[in-house]
């Protein structure tokens, strides 16, 4: 099958996803060992070639339009599954690599972890450290299966299977754009919080086990989506309430791009864990990166 014109190469799909993960074509540019033009360059390229405008830039850095935050979300689908085989290779030509391999779910990965890794370079910068980005249902599954080293989740439901310590908290809030009528309100009834239908996380996510647990019998999901950009670009984009983490929304609410709602009765405080297989055990690096996280709390 003859691929489309219109598909970028991995490594500009490389690329526009950690614009999006830093913020800035700068910072994306030190990642990539490239310059601040060379990276926007790229972009502007891929932008063409798709036709779609994927950022939107100002003077505080870049941030993904609407388009460009579900374009983002497949680009990210494809560069999984590019490391997926890599490392199916690898192992059939039975190579292997050094360090700590660590799973994380989407909030932990984007807000927590990068400053994980800097102190492990820098404590230990002959050591690896490998991070794949899943829900916590994924995540859970990475570690059971030996995948992962040592996993990072969000949801409640950790099995009795493996050990877990905590590396943090967070709580859950319900955003809005500034112009929706939930905005204007003191606070909202439980009742009909569960009935509008919201921007959700995928099935298997921390945010949306915890949220479906405290609140039952929710209406169903006007849209599912795989990360928390995705998901505050399809709050703006479509005028409609979702829950995520405080850490995804901080800087959202602090500009107000989004509304915190209150909903009555409703508390969502969540304990950040980091997971591993007893009868593997921790050791050496993955240890090491375990200790990190918890000094940060």
């Amino acid at each position: 099958m003859a691929m489309s014109p219109r598909v970028p190469e991995l490594s500009a799909l490389d690329v526009l996803v950690s614009v999006e993960r830093c913020g800035s074509m700068g910072a994306a540019g030190r990642a990539h060992g490239l310059s601040q033009q060379a990276v926007s360059a790229r972009v502007r390229s891929v932008e063409r070639q798709l036709g779609v405008k994927v950022f939107d830039r100002g003077p505080s850095g870049v941030r993904p339009t609407a388009e460009g935050a579900l374009l983002l979300e497949w680009a990210g689908r494809i560069l999984d599954a590019a490391e997926e085989l890599a490392s199916g290779v690898a192992a059939l030509r039975g190579e292997r690599r050094g360090g700590v391999a660590v799973a994380a779910s989407m909030t932990i990965a984007e807000y927590l972890v990068p400053a994980w890794t800097v102190v492990m370079r820098r404590r230990f910068p002959d050591v690896t450290t490998t991070v794949r980005l899943q829900n916590s249902a994924e995540v859970i599954a990475r570690v059971q299966s030996g995948e992962a080293d040592l996993g990072f989740v969000e949801g409640p439901d950790i099995p009795a299977t493996l050990r877990s310590a905590p590396v943090g908290r967070d709580r859950l809030v319900v955003i809005v754009p500034p112009a929706h009528p939930w905005a204007q309100r003191e606070s909202v009834s439980l009742t009909e919080f569960a009935e509008t239908p919201l921007v959700q996380r995928e099935p298997g996510s921390g945010t949306r086990t915890t949220l479906e647990q405290v609140v039952p019998g929710m209406a169903p999901p006007l849209l599912e989506l795989s990360s928390a950009t995705a998901v505050k670009a399809a709050v703006l984009a479509g005028n409609a309430p979702a829950v995520l983490s405080s850490l995804a929304v901080a800087a959202e609410l602090d500009d107000g791009r989004l509304a915190r709602v209150e909903v009555e009765r409703l508390a969502l405080p969540r304990t950040l864990q980091a997971v591993w297989d007893p009868v593997r055990g921790l050791y050496g690096a993955a240890r090491d990166f375990l200790d990190i996280a918890l000094a940060a709390r």
